[in-house]
């Protein structure tokens, strides 16, 4: 079905496009949630997506990789966004009370990832929240699959040690 779609929209039909945005909309939130603080900025980033993902759909070489490649040039609008911006992330404070809006299960989840670098919290994000494996992310952020693997692993190691150390101060 999702192919049908993708290769129909790769035609510029725009029903079949606006059928795409709208299956993968809650996925680009939370990936974008991961960046900013803001509403706007989700919503700035996502446009963008949408925009550079309708232009440039008749690039896509299979159709079964259209989520990965909507999700990464997502991850490119972000940075470019969050570059441009100047802003200095200090942590997840505001992401959280936004995006708990919206999902409010994931609050542990969020509030542990503010520890980490914001590029390991992408990674977290796409592996925990997202469910996409360490190839997909790989392939996403133009690092080598052992990398993901490693980042995962360190991330969790100073999750634990935060854990660990709230529970016998």
């Amino acid at each position: 079905m999702i192919q049908t779609l993708v290769q129909r929209a790769a035609q510029k039909d725009a029903e079949s496009f606006i059928r795409l945005m709208e299956e993968y909309k809650q996925p680009m939130q939370k990936v974008a949630y991961g960046f900013f603080q803001n509403e706007e900025d989700v919503a700035d980033a996502i446009q963008q997506t949408v925009l550079d993902a309708y232009e440039h759909i008749g690039e896509l070489k299979k159709a079964a990789y259209f989520k990965t490649w909507l999700i990464r040039i997502l991850i490119n609008n972000c940075n470019q966004l969050y570059n441009s911006k100047k802003q200095v992330f200090t942590g997840l404070e505001a992401v959280e009370q936004t995006y708990f809006d919206a999902y409010p299960c994931d609050n542990a989840f969020f509030s542990l990832l503010s520890t980490l670098h914001k590029e390991d919290r992408t990674i977290f994000v796409l592996y925990y929240a997202q469910g996409y494996t360490t190839k997909e992310i790989g392939k996403m952020l133009g690092i080598k699959e052992s990398t993901i693997r490693s980042r995962i692993h360190r991330g969790k190691e100073q999750i634990r040690k935060k854990v660990l150390r709230e529970e016998w101060a």
